[in-house]
């Protein structure tokens, strides 16, 4: 099955992740298919925290992709914050 999670990168005590689709049986920092976006928790000032292709998250799922709990959260967080954005 195909998963859409969070993939670490960063330094020591400086987390930073990307919402990269993959393979469920694959480990937490192996490849992946395709890197769909970004999620910085410690970001300051003007960096920016979160950044999804909404579209792309969209064509995964429509393919039968399933999302981790943290990266649902995410998601759902940034729809309504782009909403809210346009509206």
């Amino acid at each position: 099955m195909v998963t859409i999670r969070l993939l670490r990168r960063g330094a020591k005590k400086r987390p930073f992740y990307s919402i990269v689709v993959t393979d469920s049986r694959a480990r937490r920092d192996s490849g992946y298919k395709e890197q769909i976006g970004f999620f910085n928790p410690v970001a300051r000032g003007q960096e920016e925290p979160l950044r999804i292709d909404l579209e792309r998250v969209d064509h995964w799922l429509g393919h039968g992709a399933g999302m981790s709990e943290r990266v649902n959260h995410l998601v759902k967080g940034y729809r309504k914050q782009q909403q809210s954005a346009a509206a």
